[in-house]
């Protein structure tokens, strides 16, 4: 049963492309790396072609690529050559939070890729206006399909959603993409405030001299007549690539 309806056939719009400019690197090695990232140089690899290709980039060049709630394709230009492709993944510092190392997937007429997409929500659920809480569980959608069939963003009208109601990825569809996440994963729903409390307290109990820790996407509610608390957002980082 449907309890959310979305509408991204109506919504979606095509995936826009950044432009990245790249130097081929003479040496591969730690020692070449650690140099490139101390004059602000990111090491890069591009993947999917016939070889790969060892490149820098310069850190600010990420500014639109990484640094953004979007996702783009990128193309890349390296030594006077172009290259249509997309992020594959991005490797941060574990202690300092630096980039350090970006990986690039090379796109091919007809192959299909994998990407997650973010969602985006619009309107006004009358569930809200009636005392619910709106909770996003997923902040993006992994999609597999044409990249040309890949939208920027998914986007979930909530203009009919009451309390108790929700939008799983099997309610989603989007011609040519096949979304990888189990079918029954709540994407979006409208939960009293009780159950965004319980929800809390399930993933991280309350113990003596401790604040619970809200759950993913969910906002947690004091008790009447308690100061309110103070959300914390969790940053998740990558590993470093050493």
């Amino acid at each position: 049963m449907i309890e959310g309806r979305s509408n991204q056939n109506k919504k979606n719009k095509k995936m826009k492309s950044v432009s990245i400019s790249g130097s081929p690197r003479a040496n591969v090695g730690k020692t070449d790396a650690k140099a490139l990232r101390s004059a602000k140089q990111v090491p890069c690899v591009l993947y999917g072609g016939k070889e790969q290709i060892h490149f820098s980039v310069l850190e600010t060049e990420f500014k639109n690529l990484i640094y953004t709630p979007n996702v783009h394709t990128v193309d890349l230009e390296i030594a006077g050559n172009k290259y249509n492709a997309i992020l594959q993944e991005a490797q941060f510092h574990k202690i300092s939070d630096n980039l350090i190392h970006v990986d690039f997937l090379e796109l091919k007429p007809g192959k299909p890729v994998t990407m997650n997409i973010p969602v985006r929500t619009t309107g006004t659920s009358p569930g809200v206006r009636n005392g619910g809480r709106l909770v996003k569980k997923l902040k993006s959608i992994r999609a597999k399909g044409l990249v040309e069939k890949m939208p920027d963003e998914i986007t979930i009208a909530i203009d009919t959603m009451e309390i108790g109601h929700s939008v799983r990825i099997e309610d989603i569809k989007i011609d040519g993409l096949t979304f990888l996440n189990a079918a029954k994963t709540s994407v979006i729903s409208v939960e009293t405030m009780r159950a965004v409390i319980e929800e809390a307290k399930t993933v991280a109990p309350v113990t003596a001299g401790a604040v619970a820790t809200p759950a993913a996407g969910a906002t947690s509610v004091p008790a009447k007549g308690a100061p309110a608390a103070t959300t914390a957002k969790v940053a998740a980082k990558t590993s470093d690539k050493k």
